[in-house]
This record gives C-alpha cells, sequence and structure tokens, in this order.
C-alpha cells in the first residue's frame, strides 16, 4: 500500500470532485466496513466519515481520501487500502470537532502512513 498525499484522492480512483458519496458501501481488502455517512472535500483535506453500524459497536470512523483505491458510482461502493483491522485500529473517531483538531489529524496521518511504510 503507497498513501503518499493521505487526504488528497489518487488518480485512478474514480472521484470526481463535487460528488456526494452519501450512502456509499466502503469494503476494505477483507470486507465490508460500513457506509459514508458524510464527507469533505477540502482541497489537501478529503476524508470520508463511515458508519460502521455494529461492526465497531455504532461508532464512525475517519478515512483519508489517500487510503481509497476506487469508486464505484454504478454500484455505490467504494474500496480501501488496507484491512478492516486496520480500518479499526486507526485513532477512534468520537466528534466532528477532531476533523479540524490538528492533533488528531496529525494522528491520523501518521497512522495510515505508517502502513503504508510497513506494508512496502
Amino acid at each position: 500500500m503507497t498513501i503518499d498525499r493521505p487526504w488528497t484522492y489518487e488518480p485512478g480512483t474514480g472521484h470526481t470532485e463535487g460528488e456526494d458519496l452519501t450512502g456509499f458501501t466502503v469494503e476494505a481488502t477483507d470486507g465490508v466496513v460500513g457506509q459514508v455517512d458524510r464527507q469533505a472535500d477540502s482541497p489537501g483535506m478529503c476524508h470520508l466519515i463511515v458508519d460502521t453500524g455494529v461492526w465497531v459497536f455504532g461508532k464512525s470512523i475517519l478515512v483519508p481520501a489517500g487510503v481509497v483505491t476506487g469508486i464505484d458510482t454504478r454500484e455505490r461502493r467504494i474500496t480501501l487500502a488496507c484491512s478492516k483491522e486496520e480500518v479499526k485500529a486507526a485513532p477512534l473517531f468520537r466528534t466532528d470537532r477532531e476533523t479540524v483538531d490538528p492533533e488528531y489529524l496529525a494522528a491520523v496521518d501518521a497512522y495510515y502512513r505508517s502502513l503504508a511504510q510497513s506494508g512496502e
């Protein structure tokens, strides 16, 4: 897995600027993680907030755009470059305030970059 820019969709993922991904199913390399609850498309800070349902006890997770490997608009499916356990082990997302908390965002950035480095 290569994640050079965690907060930017990589070319070839199928991402179209301004496209509403709410409700899309999110799949890790080994199964479904949940559904997109909301998204942020600010330049250099794109991410998805994914509702995991009962999989992670009803929690939401923040997934940086750089982890996305594909967006299938016909199937309404988003695929990720990591496993369910890797997503689950990411820094805990509690409230929307964290989407602007520099310390939290730095921790998320460092976590996903570390996955990319360990997978090389």
